[in-house]
Formats: structure tokens, sequence, C-alpha cells
């Protein structure tokens, strides 16, 4: 994103939302819009190549796991419902993660016992030996502050980051040309997200307060990361965060007049690349009518219906 679309969008996101309408929203319609499927990224094809698998046993894989785990389907169900989303919205989150990213285990208990290797770990989100929490308390950050709730908040410093310390020397300190993922929420190694669902530390900070709401899980803080953990790698309380992450960035595009509840591809595209509230804000200082699909959302419109037969499995 350029530097005017970045500021833009923070001015955007902490400035009181709009109230949506629905007869004023576009509504982006079901389908892709691209013919073929965009261009893979190639860190996801050499990962594939590293562990001697194709995108097709993956995703085969994947299909696998959801159609022997009903009461996986079931809970898919139950927190869709909670969160107001179409549960295919989270099953093609899953498939796109496991097709692109990660491949799915033989079954979910496997994710309960990884959960469990991270309860006793002492660790910090930390950038330089200094800690997030602190990082956050400098000036440039100042007017995040308003920001009303995490998922304004953390997508605000997320920016501020970009704008100001990404690649850059600041006070003497040379920053690398990484995110601000990259930076603060990888203690272990790099490119690591986590359980199920394969969701990063900051998307989890992101929508605490609305996981907190609906599902009445303590809200969650980087002075405590073993909770973080805890619960992304959980694989029932993952599929709450699956959901919370589809229902916010459908929110965050509807308060920008857009209406993407109906293409899981657009979703699911969300879910691989973030920033949904950035995002949005740029699309609408485009000009352009309709997002677009990135290869992870494309598949997800072009098996939708064997998707959907995925959730007649669940009781």
């Amino acid at each position: 994103m350029s530097r005017f679309f970045l500021l833009l969008a923070c001015l955007i996101w902490l400035l009181p939302a709009p109230a949506a309408h629905a007869d004023n929203l576009i509504v982006v319609p079901p389908g892709n819009r691209f013919d073929t499927q965009p261009t893979i990224p190639s860190a996801s094809a050499n990962r594939t190549r590293a562990f001697k698998t194709t995108y097709e046993e993956k995703y085969e894989k994947i299909i696998a796991l959801l159609k022997h785990e009903k009461k996986l389907i079931a809970h898919i169900k139950q927190v869709a419902s909670a969160y107001d989303i179409d549960p295919i919205h989270i099953i093609g989150s899953l498939v796109g993660e496991h097709t692109y990213n990660v491949t799915a285990v033989g079954s979910v208990q496997t994710y309960y016992i990884k959960a469990l290797s991270y309860s006793g770990l002492d660790f910090a989100f930390r950038y330089k030996n200094v800690r997030v929490q602190d990082f956050v308390k400098r000036p440039e950050f100042a007017a995040c502050e308003q920001a009303k709730g995490s998922a304004a908040l953390w997508s605000c410093r997320d920016a501020v980051w970009s704008q100001h310390f990404k690649g850059k020397t600041v006070d003497g300190v040379a920053y690398e040309p990484m995110t601000f993922q990259q930076a603060f929420f990888q203690p272990f190694f790099a490119g690591q997200t986590f359980g199920l669902g394969q969701i990063s530390p900051l998307t989890a900070l992101e929508v605490t307060d609305l996981v907190n709401r609906v599902s009445g899980y303590d809200k969650l803080t980087p002075d405590n990361p073993q909770a973080i953990y805890r619960d992304v790698m959980d694989p029932d309380r993952s599929i709450v965060y699956i959901a919370a992450i589809v229902h916010d960035s459908i929110e965050a595009y509807k308060e920008q007049g857009f209406d993407i509840s109906g293409n899981p591809g657009i979703t699911a595209t969300l879910y691989n690349v973030g920033q949904p509230r950035q995002r949005a804000a740029e699309l609408r200082s485009s000009g352009r009518r309709y997002p677009v699909e990135n290869y992870y959302g494309w598949l997800v419109n072009s098996k939708l219906d064997e998707l959907r037969s995925l959730l007649d499995n669940g009781s």
C-alpha cells in the first residue's frame, strides 16, 4: 500500500465509523473476478516442494480431515451462527491455509497435543530486546490510543510501524524492512502461525474484544503470550477466532460501503493477507467497484460446491 493510502486508512479508522445502510452498500457478487488463478507466491511453492508434496495432495488431505471430523463441522456451524456468518467462510479459511501454507495433520486430536507443548514456555513478544507493549508507548503511536476497540487499535499500530519504522533508521536504531507481525510476533522462528486456523498472535490480539464479547473468553494482551498461544492452538478456540476474524473483515468492509459476506473467496483472501481495514479504505479510495480475490481465495470460490458439501457432515 502506498504511504498516501496508509495515512488515509489510519485517519479513516480513527474517526467514528459511519452508519452502514443496506441500501447504500455495494454488494460484492459471488464467484471469482479472475478467469484463471492469480500467481501463487514462491514461498508457498518452495514450502510445498520442501515437504515433497503438491497443492492437490494438501487440498485432498484437509478435505479428508473435514469429512472425517463430524464434531468439528458441527462446532463450525455453531460458532458461525454465534458470529453471524455463513459457516462456508470458516471452511474456506481452513482449506486455503492447509492447501497453501501447512499440511493438515491426520486428526484434530493432534492439534490438542501440540497446544500443550507451548503451555510451559517462557517467552515474550520482542524486537531488538524491546517488548511490543513498551515499544507502542513511543510518541509515534500516540494517535492510536483514540482507536475504539482492539481491532482498530492493533491495526493502527501495524500501520504506524509500516509508516515510521519499517526499513528505516529512527533515533539511531535501524529497523529491518519487515512487517509488524514479523518483527514482534514471531518469538520462535520466522513465518510462524499456529494451530488448526494458522492464526498469528497479532491477528488474535486484533479480534480479542469481539471474542470476549461474543464467546466470553478473557481478553488477550501481549503481557500474557502463553494465553494467546493457548487460544490459537486449541482447535475448539481456534474455530472461534477464525469466525471472529471473518466477521471483523466483513464489518471492516461494510464500514467502507462494501458487503463481502456473500463471497467466501474474498473473506478467504483477507484471512490470508490480513489488514482488512487498510485494504477496505484503499478500495474505497481507489474507485474500484469490487475487491478481487488472490490465489488463495480463488481456490475457495472455484471449489465452493465441494466445500459446501462438507457442511452436510456435521450433526
